[in-house]
């Protein structure tokens, strides 16, 4: 389960810096993106503390 958390953050991450530096028109969708990863890594690090 962590590792497909973190395939998902990767790639999330790099479809933000995909989106942010190629396509500038998707803005608010590209930051979408930006705060789902940082919301699902921080989860994975807080799950991660408590085991």
């Amino acid at each position: 389960m962590k590792k497909i958390l973190w395939t998902i953050i990767v790639i999330l991450i790099i479809g933000w810096l995909l989106g942010f530096l190629v396509f500038k028109i998707l803005g608010a969708v590209i930051h979408i993106l930006l705060v789902l990863a940082i919301v699902l890594a921080v989860y994975n690090w807080l799950n991660h503390k408590n085991t």
